[in-house]
């Protein structure tokens, strides 16, 4: 699965884009995060603070609790505002 970074996020992780193979108890977007966030790092970091972020799966954006459910990209980025 591609996983897609923006603005803070991809500066705290450290690359805007990388392919992931989480294993199959990862089921939703939080189980990711949490997955990603054990390897430490820029990732442990950037996912530390869930109320600061925001998912699309597919291009369509979902609550962090959603299902993958075979998704191709999941994005993640901070609040988008407006301007």
């Amino acid at each position: 699965m591609k996983m897609v970074y923006f603005a803070w996020v991809r500066e705290r992780v450290g690359t805007g884009a990388e392919e992931v193979a989480p294993p199959a108890s990862v089921v939703t977007v939080a189980d990711l995060l949490d997955w990603l966030a054990a390897h430490g790092g820029g990732h442990a970091d950037a996912f530390g603070e869930r109320e600061r972020l925001r998912a699309a799966v597919d291009g369509a954006f979902v609550p962090l609790d959603s299902p993958l459910s075979g998704a191709a990209e999941v994005a993640i980025f901070p609040p988008v505002t407006g301007g």
